[in-house]
């Protein structure tokens, strides 16, 4: 077994996936993963297709039984970055679903289908002690998504799954009696390390839905969920619909906890899900190199706004531009997040370089702002090389501005970057897509709107409109298309 997965749950037939009609008991899973697990032995690395089905979760577990690290492939991968990450990983096989048609780095590969049924008359590997494997045993491979060259590989160790996964279980009170609903891609850790892994080693269920939608998330809280996992755009389709929807209201309103990550979700779509239901959604923070560091506990008091505090076993710091801890505490000094702690990757795969220039010391460098309250919550500012303003000797936070901007009524979308200005250094240039594009809100309008509510150095000095902000798959504005 990998001591991932706690025994019980591989003779439980309590349900384990639940992919659209398609059900999977822990027994189930456990079967058809260690079946295909007896393949993959002797394999030093394997390319996984991942499209949100059970064969990417059933493939998934397959490989970490095998003890065969696995390099999750996002399905709307570009030729370019898919011969890159293939070149530089070196799989020796690819797993898929029957039937799946694969782009051509990965079809010259061999290739494995994952079956949702073991074969006739194969057998799981036997479980042996949960303990057994070496916790630094890498697990996953994932791929950075390159804004500042070519992606890299991220490589996760047993350890670092099992220690965020079990500091959430804290956090959140995540137990085997909880069903995480979600809609997240199976290539990138919130989905699959979170979402699937995560429910797996508790002995619950995940349910996915395949494709995010309201009517989807309504239908799958209300026959038996507890946890909704998205990222902000998803709860902001909800706070659009669930004003005018007393189903989803109720849905929503009935799940245990409902938790927003990968980028922070804006104030007034808290306001608007907590006005329609009661319930709060929490937020957590994290990324591919540190998995998971801090949270928003489920038995804490509401903190919206706010990422919450460390979790358990995970150091967290604030340092300035000469990297010296910065004492923070005062909800106001912004410094850059540096993390330590279990839940750290190993190294990015072929680049000591790389891997040594990531850290000060022991301390990882996130490259995110973030200010600290006298509580120990702490607030994210924005990336430091595209969120955080240097304007007329001011340090500003974009994430500040996007959400003052977000609460005027003639605002659908707001993104905040910064310009080049020969006075100020750098200038503030807010993006806007408009809720009716045929009568957007004038330019003075938005800044003055802005300067009523913020210190005046904070309102932009440049407003332009567009049709939607550009995103990646996780939600998240890509703010270096926009300059």
């Amino acid at each position: 077994m990998s001591p991932l997965f706690p025994a019980p749950a591989g003779q439980s037939a309590k349900p384990a996936l639940h992919f659209g009609d398609r059900i999977l008991s822990h027994a189930q899973l456990h079967s058809a993963a260690g079946a295909l697990a007896r393949r993959l032995a002797g394999h030093q690395r394997v390319a996984l297709w991942a499209p949100p089905t059970p064969h990417t979760a059933v493939a998934t577990v397959a490989a970490l039984l095998a003890g065969v690290p696995v390099v999750p492939v996002n399905p709307r991968i570009g030729h370019r970055e898919l011969a890159h990450i293939v070149t530089d990983s070196s799989p020796s096989l690819v797993l898929a679903a029957a039937g799946d048609t694969l782009p051509g780095p990965l079809a010259a590969l061999p290739r494995l289908d994952a079956p949702l049924d073991p074969e006739p008359g194969a057998s799981a590997p036997p479980d042996g002690p949960a303990g057994a494997a070496d916790p630094e045993q890498p697990a996953l491979i994932v791929y950075t998504s390159g804004t500042t060259g070519p992606p890299k590989g991220v490589v996760l160790s047993l350890r670092a799954l099992a220690s965020t996964l079990d500091a959430l279980a804290d956090a959140w009170q995540w137990t085997a009696e909880d069903t995480v609903v979600h809609a997240l891609p199976l290539f990138h850790v919130h989905g699959l390390v979170l979402g699937v892994l995560g429910p797996l080693r508790r002995g619950g269920t995940v349910r996915h839905l395949g494709k995010f939608s309201t009517d989807g998330v309504a239908e799958a809280l209300s026959a038996g969920g507890t946890m909704l996992f998205g990222v902000p755009t998803m709860y902001h389709r909800l706070a659009e619909a669930v004003g005018g929807d007393p189903r989803l209201a109720a849905a929503l309103g009935g799940a245990r906890l409902l938790v927003s990550g990968s980028a922070p979700l804006p104030v007034t779509d808290h306001e608007r899900i907590e006005a329609a239901t009661g319930r709060r959604v929490i937020e957590r923070y994290g990324m591919t190199e540190t998995l998971m560091n801090t949270s928003v506990r489920a038995d804490a008091p509401p903190a919206t706004g706010t990422v919450g505090v460390p979790l358990p076993g995970v150091e967290v710091r604030l340092v300035d531009e000469a990297g010296q801890p910065v004492p923070g505490g005062d909800g106001e000094t912004v410094g850059e997040i540096q993390v330590r702690g279990p839940n750290l990757f190993t190294a990015y795969l072929g680049r000591p370089d790389a891997t040594a220039e990531a850290f000060d010391g022991d301390w990882f460098r996130t490259g995110d702002m973030a200010t600290r309250d006298a509580a120990g919550r702490y607030r994210i500012v924005g990336r430091k090389s595209t969120d955080l303003i240097k304007s007329g000797g001011y340090k500003i936070g974009a994430g500040e501005i996007e959400n003052v901007l977000l609460a005027h009524p003639s605002v659908a979308e707001a993104a905040v970057t910064a310009a080049p200005d020969p006075d100020l250094g750098e200038k503030i240039v807010a993006w806007i897509v408009p809720r009716d594009a045929a009568s957007p809100p004038s330019a003075e309008e938005l800044t003055d709107h802005v300067a009523e509510q913020l210190a005046s150095h904070k309102r932009p000095r440049d407003v332009r409109f567009l049709s939607a902000l550009p995103r990646n798959d996780m939600g998240k504005v890509l703010k270096r298309e926009l300059a």
